[in-house]
C-alpha cells in the first residue's frame, strides 16, 4: 500500500529551483513505486461544493504573477483518469457526501509544481480534487478517508498546500526560519506522531502562533494536511520526512502517513 503525503508547494519558483527540497522530492518518487494514479487536493482549487476532476487531458494552469518569463512556457500534460473519477464519485454518494464532477479544470500550481519535481515525465494519471476550507476540520478529514480504498490499488494520495503561510510575515532576507514558525510546525508534528486528530482540528484555539501561522485568508493551504491524513486513518501513522524555511516563514514541510 502506498503511503499518502502531504507536501509544500511553496512558491511557484519550485518548479524551476535547484534545491535539497526539489532534490528531496524527486529522490522520494524515485524511492517508491511509481503509482498507478495520483489523487492530489490543491490549496489553489477552492469549492464550497467537493469538485473531482474528470478529463482525460489536463491543460497547465499558471494562476500566478509577476514571476520570470520560463514558468510560464512549463507545461505538464498528465493525463486523467476518468474511470477513477466516477468511481471516487460513486464512493462520495455512498457516503453521504455531495460532489461533483469537474470536466475541464486544469492543473494549477499547486498540483502540476508538485507532480512535476515527482514524474517529470507526466506520465501517471491524476485526479484532482478541490479543497474546502469552510468546513470543520474534521469535515476535510472524513472527505479523506472517502479515498483510503484506493491506496490499497497504488493510488498516491496527495494533499499539496503549506503549514505556515502568511505573506505579511515573509522577509525575502531573512536566512534562518522565525522562532514562531518553527514552534507551529513542531506542535503540528506533536498531533501527528500521536495521531492526535481531535487536538489537531483544534489548532487554531491551541497551537502556538496559529493565527500566524494560519491566517483565516489562507486556511485552504493548511487544510490539505487533513484530506491526506484522513486517508491514512486506518494506519493512524505519520512522520515528517522534511523540513525548511524559505524567507523566514514559508514552511517547506512533507509528511507521510500510513
Amino acid at each position: 500500500m502506498l503511503p499518502a503525503l502531504f507536501v509544500a508547494h511553496g512558491s511557484p519558483m519550485m518548479a524551476v529551483a535547484e534545491n535539497a527540497y526539489t532534490e528531496f522530492l524527486r529522490s522520494w518518487a524515485l524511492d517508491h513505486p511509481k503509482p498507478s494514479a495520483v489523487v492530489i487536493f490543491s490549496a489553489h482549487w477552492e469549492s464550497l461544493i467537493q469538485k473531482v476532476s474528470r478529463v482525460v487531458r489536463y491543460d497547465t494552469i499558471h494562476d500566478f504573477g509577476g514571476f520570470p518569463a520560463a514558468l510560464y512556457q512549463i507545461h505538464y500534460p498528465a493525463p486523467g483518469e476518468p474511470a477513477l473519477a466516477d468511481a471516487i464519485l460513486q464512493r462520495f454518494q455512498q457516503k453521504g457526501l455531495t460532489a461533483q464532477p469537474d470536466p475541464s479544470r486544469g492543473l494549477d500550481h499547486g498540483a502540476w509544481v508538485v507532480l512535476r519535481l515527482l514524474y517529470p515525465d507526466a506520465d501517471v494519471p491524476v485526479v484532482a480534487l478541490s479543497v474546502n476550507s469552510r468546513l470543520a476540520p474534521a469535515d476535510a478529514f472524513r472527505i479523506g478517508r472517502v479515498l483510503e480504498p484506493w491506496r490499497a490499488q497504488n493510488v498516491l494520495v496527495i494533499g499539496s498546500g503549506v503549514t505556515v503561510h502568511n505573506f505579511g510575515w515573509i522577509q525575502p532576507e531573512a536566512r534562518e526560519p522565525m522562532d514562531w514558525a518553527v514552534q507551529f510546525d513542531d506542535w503540528v508534528d506533536e498531533r501527528i506522531i500521536a495521531w492526535d486528530t481531535p487536538g489537531l482540528f483544534l489548532y487554531r484555539q491551541n497551537a502556538p502562533f496559529a493565527d500566524r501561522a494560519v491566517p483565516l485568508h489562507g486556511r485552504e493551504h493548511f487544510y490539505p494536511l487533513f484530506y491526506a491524513m484522513g486517508s491514512a486513518d486506518q494506519a493512524r501513522r505519520g512522520q515528517r520526512l522534511f523540513q525548511a524555511y524559505q524567507y523566514g516563514s514559508l514552511s517547506y514541510a512533507v509528511w507521510q502517513f500510513g
